[in-house]
């Protein structure tokens, strides 16, 4: 496709690839929430021990968060066309073969350690790869899309995989996954491009002139090199890892089971994050305009201090319909963190080095989810209550209010970013 014929275009061909990595994403979210729907329905069926399944969980979880930095670095080198669709394929085939584990050992590989490295390949930093490096006015609209995109990939999917595991079972639903998956992936090949100058365009649709051809900016082979000794890059990083920790790790794991510690239903506790949810999504959309229009530093100093307020009360609340008013606020601000954390990085380390770096400030923020659904059961278990657990994770989020405001502001890193 020639730079004329993309101007004759009535619309700008980066909304294409947008559109198709949502799906992806969609997808991916839907995969990733899978094992803890199935897992009794597993269990009943395989007649494998809970510690069993809940270590293939686990697995599935790490990897997904320790496959951000290779994915990234992928991307950087070979472009997300290519590793989206690696990774769908990963995921077609990681489903399908969990489906005739007969052991604990095969499960774990299959529905841990692939499936994990299949959807860390795709729902990890593709929505910031693709963001980056095709928008540049409305890039925080877009990573708020992504965002909310995965948001909404887990309300579809839990109750869709809850009915499809009671009426046809865990094994046909997980086919139908895989089935899914490796539908997608031929489309994302088919119509996901890695750079706008592939068309000759610069990001956000602007033609490049007849004598200028498509350039493509490479990324830097040692940019973690330079990332490590860089203040930004650790306070990005540390703040992510509140964000984990703070999210996925103490309210994602544990919310239902503090529910049931005071006494109300699981159904009423599941009501009350399909809410959170309904509002992460609006949150995360209403990020990523702002980001394109705020300091991002500031959106992360009031998101964090907003998240340790929500936690702070939780305790408190009288148990019941005031827990809606929590999940209201506190899903305003779920993933809300994701498009100015994508900013700063994009600013300070380049475009080109997107996938890369956040791809381990990424892994920071899954690090940070899995120390805190570990450390909030073993003080549940040796304290008898979630209250010092949410008053501690209320306190690293006021924490990582005040540490995202020490990133290096707009004006100065225009002046010294790492990226010549």
């Amino acid at each position: 496709m020639t730079s004329a014929d993309q101007t004759r275009r009535p619309f700008f061909y980066g909304w294409v690839v947008v559109a198709v990595t949502v799906v992806a994403l969609l997808l991916a979210a839907g995969a990733r929430s899978a094992p803890g729907v199935f897992l009794l329905p597993m269990q009943q069926d395989l007649g494998f021990s809970r510690g069993d399944l809940s270590l293939t969980a686990s697995l599935g979880l790490l990897v997904f968060g320790l496959a951000a930095p290779l994915s990234g670095r992928l991307m950087d080198r070979f472009g997300p066309r290519r590793v989206a669709s690696v990774g769908l394929l990963l995921v077609a085939l990681s489903f399908y073969l969990s489906t005739l584990a007969r052991s604990p050992l095969a499960l774990h590989l299959s529905w841990g350690l692939f499936s994990g490295l299949g959807t860390g390949l795709v729902g990890s930093v593709l929505g910031a790869t693709v963001a980056t490096r095709w928008f540049v006015r409305q890039r925080g609209l877009v990573v708020g899309l992504f965002g909310a995109a995965t948001s909404a990939g887990q309300l579809l999917f839990i109750p869709l995989l809850t009915t499809w595991a009671q009426g046809i079972g865990w094994g046909s639903a997980t086919r139908l996954i895989a089935l899914s998956a490796l539908v997608i992936a031929p489309l994302v090949w088919a119509l996901l491009r890695d750079h706008p100058a592939q068309l000759g365009l610069h990001p956000d649709g602007r033609p490049l002139p007849a004598s200028q051809g498509p350039e493509v900016r490479l990324p830097d082979p040692h940019i973690m090199r330079r990332a490590v000794r860089s203040r930004d890059f650790w306070l990005l990083s540390v703040t992510f890892f509140v964000c984990g920790a703070t999210s996925n790790g103490i309210i994602g794991t544990h919310f239902i089971a503090f529910c049931s510690d005071l006494g109300l239903a699981p159904g009423f506790a599941a009501g009350m994050l399909a809410l959170m949810g309904a509002f992460n999504f609006v949150g995360t959309l209403a990020s990523g305009v702002l980001t394109d229009r705020v300091d991002p530093r500031v959106l992360l100093g009031a998101y964090y201090a907003f998240r340790g307020l929500s936690l702070a009360i939780l305790p408190f609340l009288p148990p019941g319909l005031a827990f809606s008013a929590f999940a209201v606020l506190f899903g305003l601000d779920y993933i809300a963190t994701v498009p100015p954390t994508t900013a700063l990085t994009a600013d300070t380390f380049g475009r080109e080095n997107v996938g890369t770096v956040y791809g381990w400030v990424f892994c920071a923020h899954q690090v940070g989810a899995a120390l805190a659904s570990w450390l909030g059961g073993v003080s549940r278990d040796a304290l008898g209550s979630y209250s010092a657990a949410f008053l501690a994770a209320a306190v690293l989020a006021v924490a990582a209010a005040v540490l995202a405001l020490g990133v290096t502001p707009p004006a100065r890193r225009a002046r010294t970013t790492l990226t010549p």
